[in-house]
Formats: structure tokens, sequence, C-alpha cells
């Protein structure tokens, strides 16, 4: 059963559709105020739900990386069906799975918010053996929800509380496919990262960006925001570039 106010999201609008992809352990709650605002902007909106999640973590330990991509190639099915043209958005790993299938969709543009490149933690090569014995980690050393910048919107955040080990032990190989396909993504792309972000590292965003096959390519720094973007004061800068972007490259 789907956590309340964490299912799945679609507001019908006009011929071009954004594709909203939420994070890991995250669910589509995360990316529902951006589709809110790209709707007021006439786009047809629809938030996926990445398969596993939003449901209890047992569901996701039984999901791997390809679920998760398949999740958002069914969701850029169902609204190509309404639309001439489909932008990816993602936010943290559904960054990493927007730019992997915008290389594999005939996508319009693609737009990532606090996206990683790769997993700088040597034992993350470790934790499909551990996980064997050990189901869950916890998130951060910190006290709940003190990355956040609104703590309004952190203690109405829709997330499991601790990462199944097994399911980090797919992000390498996921980050591996996206890190090859980079330099096949030739669409516009926007980047966005928060300098305040501590779960992802700063040059993610560089990095990703400099890889990139697109010539129109953007990078943009926010401060105001911890990593989930969307669910911080900082959409109020990001929600409006992202409709700008859009807007421009629609009308191309």
């Amino acid at each position: 059963m789907i956590i309340k106010t964490a299912e799945p999201f679609y507001f019908p609008g006009n011929r071009t559709g954004c594709l909203l992809t939420h994070g890991f352990t995250g669910a589509p709650k995360e990316m529902r105020w951006m589709g809110e605002y790209l709707a007021e902007e006439g786009f047809s909106v629809l938030g996926v739900r990445l398969a596993g999640h939003a449901t209890n973590p047992e569901e996701m330990i039984r999901t791997r990386y390809v679920d998760w991509m398949h999740s958002v190639e069914d969701g850029y099915h169902l609204l190509k069906g309404a639309v001439d043209r489909v932008f990816l958005i993602g936010l943290s790993m559904g960054g990493t799975l927007s730019l992997l299938m915008a290389s594999k969709l005939e996508v319009a543009g693609v737009i990532t918010m606090s996206a990683p490149y790769e997993l700088n933690d040597p034992r993350a090569k470790y934790t499909k053996f551990i996980s064997n014995f050990v189901k869950y980690l916890p998130k951060t050393k910190a006290e709940p929800g003190a990355t956040w910048f609104d703590k309004e919107s952190w203690r109405d955040h829709v997330s499991y509380p601790e990462n199944p080990l097994r399911s980090i032990a797919e992000l390498p190989p996921l980050l591996a496919e996206m890190r090859a396909a980079l330099p096949k993504v030739k669409v516009p792309a926007l980047l966005v990262h928060s300098r305040n972000d501590t779960y992802v590292p700063a040059d993610s965003m560089e990095k990703i960006y400099n890889a990139l096959g697109s010539k129109d390519k953007k990078m943009m720094w926010v401060t105001e925001s911890g990593h989930v973007i969307p669910r911080e004061p900082a959409k109020g800068e990001v929600f409006p570039a992202a409709a700008a972007f859009i807007h421009r490259v629609a009308q191309k």
C-alpha cells in the first residue's frame, strides 16, 4: 500500500510534458510542489513512483536499479501518449535516472537537482555482501532534519527513515551506467545543486556538466536548501528557472 500523500500524480496541460522522478528512498511527494508549479505554467506533468518506493522498505530491498529505470520508462510512455515532447526532471537518484534515460529515450531536455556523479565511499563495494547480515543503515549521523532549511517541510516529508543496505548496493552500477551514458546525452540540460548539500559531493554537478554531450547546458548553484531542493526555500528560484528553460527549449 502506498503511503498516504506519497502517491504518483498527473496534471494534464499542453503538448509539452514534464516527467518528474523522486530520489532514493523518497516518494513522488518530493516533486509534487514542482509539479504543481509546472502545471500552472501550462505543462502536462507526471510524477512517477519508483519501484519499491513510498510503500515499505522491505519492498524496496527486493527491487534493483533496472526496475527503477523501467519505472521512468513506463512513465515516459504514459506521458508521451498525451504530449508531443517530454522533459525529464529528477531529484538526486531521480536526476541520475533522468540523465541515463535521456540517452535511451527521445526527450526534449533534462533537468537535474542534487544528482550524484559517483559514490566516494570505499565501503560501497562491500554493501551487497554486508546486506546479508545488516539490513539498514542510518541516513546521517546528524540529528534528523538538521540539514533542512525548511523544518516544517521536513516534518511533512515522506521518505524511508533508514537506507536499505541491499538497495545501496544498486547505486554503484547505476551511477556507472549514467557516467557511460553522459557523452550520449545531446539534449539541452539544466543542472542544479545546493552549496549546502551534505549528501552529494559539491563537485558532482561540475563532473556531470563536463561529461555531458550537450552543447546547450547550464549549471545553477543555490544556497537556501539542503539536499531535497524542491521542498526547500530555494524552490523559489529553481522552479521559475526550470520553467523558463522548458519554455525556451520547447519553442525551438
